[in-house]
């Protein structure tokens, strides 16, 4: 079991980290706050030990990575339609590419996240989303290509 303190860390060290990915999957503010809530829920459950930090960060990432993809799958969040959110603190440029990166499937959105916004290699990344490496390198690929498209109709 964590200590109030240990866990007032884990919440201060990660929350703004797993805010970014869940946001990055599920594109709605109030879901992504529910996937960041859930996996401390499941930390606090239970009560891992690792050998590093950079360990319990890509044991968070991937615990909140698949409550976020269980999110999407389920059958009520399939069925509903997301308001438009504003997101104010970015500049007018990071925004354009923002709203571009959202508009990509989740699979794709994950690897860009991860690789971009949190600076994890290739490999780290394909052990975070539990996929083979060439999977996630054919996805980031992928993704930088249709990114690229949507970022030149947006500039049309």
């Amino acid at each position: 079991m964590h200590t109030p303190e240990e866990m007032g860390r884990i919440v201060e060290e990660y929350t703004s980290c797993l805010l970014r990915a869940s946001y990055s999957l599920l594109k709605n503010r109030e879901d992504a706050e529910d996937a960041v809530q859930e996996t401390f829920l499941r930390y606090m459950e239970k009560a891992p030990k690792f050998a590093s930090g950079d360990h319990e960060k890509a044991w968070l990432l991937r615990v909140d990575i698949n409550i976020c993809k269980n999110h999407l799958a389920s059958a009520w969040i399939r069925k509903r339609a997301d308001l438009q959110e504003d997101i104010p603190c970015l500049e007018q440029e990071e925004r354009e590419v923002l709203e571009s990166v959202l508009k990509l499937p989740a699979k794709y959105r994950a690897v860009i996240h991860l690789y971009y916004y949190e600076g994890y290699s290739l490999p780290e990344i394909a052990q975070i989303v539990r996929s083979p490496l060439s999977t996630v390198t054919t996805r980031l690929s992928r993704a930088r290509k249709r990114l690229e498209l949507l970022l030149k109709e947006d500039a049309e």
